[in-house]
């Protein structure tokens, strides 16, 4: 018998490690969960260039789902790429009777630039998962996508006005000699987290961010407590970093 938590993760794979559900896999693993997943997508990317994004088939996504979870008691669950509105119905569609925390990081874009949105996704996304997440994880671009809103403070109040609990917008993408997330709380208390910027740009800093955040929640630690543990994690993994291609550098998720 295992006391592990089991955390569902549902991503895409990245053939480099670096992201998707492998980034997963380990982050969960290094946090002391048990990673089980449904791929959602398989895209052609390496370190420098993000080519091609391939969507499960919908039946096949949705009986790999459901053998899974029908055999296993989940205790967190982490939403990453997805691929296609039908996939994102599906998972909203799972959700709907799920009793445990959900984090989402609603990727609309690859970190080497190209835009992983489909036409309508951001409606479907707003409108399957938002009322499901405990905690969503944008990026200040992906935030002002979403809410329409340009401010980082207003982007945050926005997310909860379209249903998510609590909201972490993660501000490495921003100029500065700082990166500055900001959270806010299910009772809209906001709350600032500066971190030294590191040199170098890195790939799958937010899915580690937030399949350690999911781990966190799953071993059952308090919302804000989560978040603030995740982002500590995820600079460790990123300051401890690795050149294995020719751009980004992979985060060192195993970290002493």
């Amino acid at each position: 018998m295992s006391d592990k938590p089991v955390v569902l993760a549902l991503s895409g794979h990245d053939p480099s490690g670096a992201a998707g559900v492998q980034a997963d896999i380990e982050a969960l693993a290094h946090t002391g969960c048990h990673c089980i997943s449904v791929i959602t997508s398989l895209t052609a990317q390496n370190t420098a260039e993000f080519r091609s994004v391939t969507p499960q088939e919908p039946a096949r996504f949705r009986e790999q789902l459901n053998m899974l979870t029908g055999d296993i008691t989940v205790d967190a669950c982490k939403i990453g790429l997805i691929g296609s509105i039908e996939l994102v119905e599906i998972i909203g569609d799972y959700l709907a009777s799920a009793q445990f925390p959900v984090v989402l990081d609603p990727i609309l874009g690859a970190g080497v630039g190209a835009d992983l949105s489909t036409p309508g996704m951001v409606r479907a996304m707003t409108e399957c998962l938002f009322p499901h997440a405990g905690v969503i994880t944008p990026n200040l671009e992906e935030a002002q996508t979403l809410t329409g809103r340009s401010e980082t403070k207003q982007a945050l109040h926005g997310l909860l006005d379209l249903g998510c609990e609590t909201a972490l917008i993660t501000a490495a993408d921003q100029a500065g000699d700082e990166v500055i997330n900001t959270w806010i709380s299910a009772t809209r208390e906001i709350h600032s987290y500066r971190w030294d910027r590191l040199p170098g740009a890195y790939h799958g800093s937010g899915c580690t961010l937030s399949a350690c955040l999911a781990g966190r929640l799953a071993l059952g630690d308090p919302v804000r407590s989560a978040v603030e543990t995740a982002q500590e994690y995820t600079w460790q993994t990123l300051k401890n970093a690795h050149r294995l291609g020719k751009s980004q550098l992979h985060p060192e998720r195993f970290i002493q």
